[in-house]
């Protein structure tokens, strides 16, 4: 089996890291390298080329408006790249803002709608008047059973694909539905932050698997549980 290293994209932490992303990237690597597995993680920049058929995950956090609306401007020149990328299974977790940024278009509080990268076929509307959905929130997901967090979000996504979960406690997409989040081909699109995977070590495992799939290294991904095992056998 093959060991080279795996490569994580983490576009635009110093924009979008206000729900602090940069913990999801800590749990990520650090389940992988529990597991004897190298990764490397490589942090983009408005002035770097993204480069997404090296990538094996990419990470899109979150941010307020202004920067939601950069990041959208630098993405425009490469979201046909980043769209065949999707398409051909790159996993792509994409939180809050960056949730956002998939679809045709945002719309911020002054009703201005923004273009999104058009990865996916979703909208997220505002409404003057709406309140702000705010709170803890639980879902119960297929792949990771119940998944927890905090959201904050004005905007109300719709979608006519999988979603993330079902809603148990808060309220999700858009507070009507019980829906949260998106689940497209190797997609992962919520709107649970603070951070989301710490919080939520099954999740991250089934995002870390479709990670190896895609890098066609393993199909299974060796629970922590044998690991640490082995390592105390190997004491004794």
């Amino acid at each position: 089996m093959s060991h080279r290293a795996l490569r994580i994209g983490h576009l635009f932490p110093d924009l979008l890291n206000l729900y602090a992303d940069r913990g999801n990237i800590l749990t990520l690597t650090q389940r992988l390298r529990w597991r004897g597995r190298d990764v490397i993680v490589d942090e983009i920049t408005h002035a770097d080329t993204p480069r997404f058929g090296a990538y094996d995950l990419v990470l899109l956090g979150g941010g307020s408006d202004r920067e939601q609306m950069l990041v959208a401007g630098y993405l425009a020149n490469h979201r046909t790249e980043l769209r065949h990328a999707i398409e051909d299974g790159l996993p792509l977790l994409a939180i809050c803002g960056g949730y956002q940024l998939l679809g045709a278009y945002y719309q911020v509080p002054g009703g201005e709608k923004i273009p999104g990268l058009e990865l996916i076929d979703m909208v997220t509307n505002y409404s003057a008047g709406q309140p702000r959905l705010i709170g803890n929130v639980a879902i119960l997901t297929e792949e990771a059973g119940v998944v927890i967090g905090f959201e904050n979000h004005g905007g109300r996504t719709i979608h006519q694909g999988a979603p993330l979960g079902k809603v148990i406690h808060g309220h999700g997409n858009d507070g009507v539905t019980g829906l949260e989040g998106i689940r497209y081909r190797n997609v992962w699109g919520t709107y649970i932050h603070g951070p989301l995977l710490p919080k939520n070590p099954r999740l991250a495992d089934a995002i870390l698997k479709t990670m190896l799939q895609y890098a066609v290294l393993t199909m299974h991904l060796i629970p922590l549980m044998t690991v640490w095992r082995k390592k105390q056998g190997a004491r004794l």
